[in-house]
């Protein structure tokens, strides 16, 4: 072979490395991806569609970096578990304003950890499912529970939603003292 096809054929072999090289990275960022959001993932690249949803994910992994996500104190914690136990109790003669606190508690919980609530419920179900991937859909669907009972008093819709916000809030609320607890 002459030095010219030789030349060819080292170039040829460098842009297909290149080539090979770039799909590992793109596939090592997408398993990072799903291993970080769990179930998020796969719900958000449905429906977003494979590029958008893991556009949206990293979007959501940058913002999230820079919030300031911190424990909450023994005596903020003790408060919000006394504060839940009021909102369970009332539950049995109004379900419907005891959930609409649940909510409440739970945003308030998110707010005081430092995940962001002045957006939407999407938005911070995006940033639970960053450190908790398998509460999002929890955080959703007691949101989609209560607002389906809207006003008609659907008891058993009532009834899922805070059991739905009752797993976001255990987490939450626990999440510090099982981190020091494994350390």
């Amino acid at each position: 072979m002459e030095t010219w096809e030789w030349i060819v054929v080292a170039a040829v072999a460098a842009a297909a490395f290149v080539v090979l090289l770039a799909l590992a990275a793109r596939r090592r960022k997408r398993g990072q991806l799903q291993e970080r959001f769990g179930p998020e993932y796969d719900r958000t690249v449905s429906s977003e569609g494979r590029r958008d949803g893991e556009r949206h994910l990293r979007d959501v992994e940058q913002e999230h970096e820079e919030l300031d996500i911190r424990p909450l104190s023994p005596a903020a914690r003790e408060r919000y578990v006394e504060e839940w136990r009021f909102v369970e109790m009332r539950f049995v003669n109004d379900p419907e304003d005891a959930t609409r606190s649940a909510e409440r508690v739970v945003v308030r919980l998110l707010a005081d950890r430092g995940y962001p609530v002045d957006r939407d419920n999407e938005h911070q179900a995006a940033h639970v499912a960053v450190d908790h991937p398998d509460l999002a859909e929890r955080y959703r669907h007691g949101h989609a529970m209560l607002d389906a009972s809207n006003g008609d008093a659907d008891t058993e819709n009532l009834r899922k939603a805070m059991i739905d916000f009752r797993s976001v809030f255990d987490e939450l609320v626990t999440d510090e003292a099982r981190t020091k607890a494994t350390a």
